[in-house]
């Protein structure tokens, strides 16, 4: 069987993490949430005191950080060095801390090869920013999600809140419009859909409708090309 590649795309709080690591499930694909390695970069950083928009000391902690993805029982583990850091980097501030690294060539360039390497030897669904841009260009699907900025932030304030997070939703939704803008404006990789991208809005559907509709389209999608 040849090794298919799904690429995810969209805006924070579009409910790829959750949709895609789903979807992935019920087509027996490994599931790789890129934005996690980007969040660990951000996040040793972050532990050594450096501010995470200096591209000059960012790169530098390069030098010596180790981050892996580990899938156990098919569920992908975050690690930086020997700790599981896959719930610490899940905070506003690894959010924002991610979406500043991530606009440092360097950093792109380190986390470049992993990514590709794991799609060349798995058929997988792959989530990003620039998946299907630049990350796997030649990916069979290509699927870009979005959804209103009132309702990621929501969602996104909902699960912080879970976790026993003390949040505001206006601080939420402002520092989401940020992080919209930063990664759709940074020079390197923007956050934009590829031109062969299926679009697919999730406002106001249930996650699991999301994941029946995306299931359908991928579906559709390999029936058609006869992947």
């Amino acid at each position: 069987m040849s090794i298919i590649n799904i690429a995810v795309d969209g805006p924070a709080g579009a409910g790829k993490s959750s949709i895609s690591k789903a979807v992935a499930k019920k087509l027996g694909y490994i599931y790789v949430d890129t934005g996690a390695l980007y969040r660990t970069i951000g996040l040793n950083a972050l532990r050594l005191g450096l501010d995470t928009k200096n591209a000059e000391d960012v790169t530098k902690t390069l030098e010596s950080v180790k981050v892996e993805l580990i899938f156990i029982n098919g569920e992908q583990r975050v690690f930086l060095g020997n700790e599981d850091v896959s719930e610490a980097i899940r905070t506003p501030e690894a959010s924002m801390a991610a979406s500043n690294v991530s606009a440092i060539p360097a950093v792109r360039e380190f986390l470049f090869d992993l990514q590709r390497d794991i799609a060349k030897k798995n058929s997988c669904l792959m989530d990003g920013r620039d998946i299907g841009t630049v990350v796997l260009p030649d990916a069979q699907i290509k699927i870009f999600m979005t959804a209103s900025a009132n309702e990621r932030a929501m969602r996104r304030y909902k699960e912080l809140v879970k976790k026993g997070m003390e949040v505001e939703f206006d601080k939420v939704l402002l520092e989401l419009i940020e992080r919209d803008y930063n990664d759709s404006h940074r020079k390197i990789a923007p956050l934009k859909p590829a031109e062969d991208s299926i679009i697919i809005d999730t406002s106001g559907l249930s996650l699991d409708s999301s994941v029946d509709l995306v299931l359908k389209t991928v579906k559709e999608k390999l029936i058609n090309e006869k992947l």
